[in-house]
């Protein structure tokens, strides 16, 4: 054990001055504080981007391809189902599935009250797994009868609350088109995305209803509903997508399709680093001032270090390894803070939000372990770092007056 750190560890453990304990405790809590509430911080946005983002691309998909027209509206214009392209699309880059689909608009009647809606028709191949967790009263159409499913459709919340209705009734929708058509359904299932951009738009039916309608062929489709299997590379996936397209049909991605939620969500991470950095500025002035009231409290102790011949740098490492203890112990107790709060959240959901601006019912949180080590080592490292500053202030105490100091 070198000298500085032998001084260091009795001045730190076995100290019996009052004044500098409470300044030192002082110092702990905010670093706790600091890293705790920076942990959330990251946690909660995070939290936010993951659970907003699974939730429009669990409906939307993460590209649409479609026919390359001057058609804005919501009915898509028809072409062909290309296997062969499916085929190539799937061993393209990142590419995790790609299934049909096509979008009409109508209107449902219920119950004395009317609402306009966009059924976006889907076939067996498409993956439900996201709609099975937004489901909350009913079930998913079933494909197995052909029949049946063309006569099944499902309806968000905010469309039954609406009209009065609950999974298992009768509803009738009519589709403006000429002339006028009106098909009768049974509500098989009733989804909540949390996305007002979907629930209140659209409706879940069969794809083969859609082509019937609109009198296309059997193997027509309105589009293609693309995952990707690193959504981080999604831009990257959209770009190898386009070289293999047909020059038919184009594509964009969900970022394109929800604009706004996604530049909400950039924004977050702004607001994150502003949080950071204040927790970071109270922790290090918490940690100066401390180190500065424990260099006056140890003034005779460091002029008799000196005296006995002791470098100002040897003296300088005393304090700055008393300092690391401190941010050590504050780092331990902020880690059990914010992990321990951030874990009890996850748990129970005890901290709710309102749905309608936040597009869910609690807050989220998603803890990664790079974040919390990175955060770790970054709060002990730019501490230290700035104390050495402060900590020069041994270099300009005399020993002969610092002896004779009370």
């Amino acid at each position: 054990m070198s000298f500085s750190s032998f001084i260091a560890g009795r001045i730190s453990f076995k100290s019996k001055r009052t004044f500098s304990k409470l300044i030192v405790r002082i110092a702990i809590i905010g670093i706790m504080l600091g890293l705790g509430v920076m942990i959330l911080s990251v946690a909660i946005v995070k939290g936010f981007q993951q659970e907003i983002r699974e939730r429009v691309r669990g409906f939307s998909g993460d590209i649409q391809v479609i026919k390359f027209d001057n058609n804005n509206s919501y009915e898509n214009s028809p072409f062909g189902n290309d296997q062969q392209f499916i085929k190539h699309a799937k061993q393209s880059f990142n590419i995790a599935n790609v299934m049909p689909f096509a979008s009409k608009p109508g209107i449902i009647k219920a119950n004395d009250e009317i609402e306009g809606v966009v059924l976006k028709g889907v076939d067996k191949t498409y993956d439900w797994t996201f709609l099975k967790k937004a489901l909350e009263t009913g079930s998913i159409i079933d494909f197995s009868d052909s029949a049946a499913a063309g006569k099944q459709i499902m309806i968000s919340r905010y469309t039954a609350d609406r009209l009065k209705l609950k999974a298992g009734d009768n509803m009738v929708m009519y589709f403006v088109q000429e002339p006028l058509r009106k098909r009768k359904f049974t509500i098989k299932g009733i989804f909540n995305t949390g996305v007002d951009e979907v629930d209140k738009t659209y409706v879940i039916g069969d794809l083969s209803l859609i082509r019937r309608l609109n009198n296309w062929k059997p193997e027509d489709v309105g589009g293609f509903e693309v995952r990707v299997k690193d959504f981080e590379l999604l831009q990257t996936a959209s770009n190898h997508l386009n070289d293999i397209l047909p020059p038919k049909l184009r594509s964009y991605t969900v970022n394109e399709t929800y604009p706004t939620i996604f530049e909400w969500l950039n924004l977050l991470d702004v607001n994150a680093q502003v949080m950071l950095v204040l927790m970071l500025a109270v922790a290090v002035i918490n940690m100066i001032s401390a180190l500065l009231i424990m260099i006056l409290e140890r003034t005779s102790m460091i002029g008799m270090l000196k005296a006995f011949g002791a470098t100002n740098w040897a003296i300088q490492r005393i304090f700055l390894y008393n300092a690391s203890y401190i941010i050590g112990i504050g780092l331990v107790l902020g880690n059990l803070f914010g992990l321990g709060l951030g874990w009890f959240q996850s748990a129970t959901h005890f901290f709710k939000l309102d749905q309608a601006s936040y597009y869910m019912k609690f807050v989220p949180v998603e803890i990664a372990v790079k974040d919390v080590l990175l955060l770790n080592a970054g709060t002990l490292g730019i501490c230290l770092l700035v104390l050495i500053i402060p900590s020069m202030l041994v270099t300009r105490i005399s020993p002969v007056k610092a002896i004779r100091f009370k």
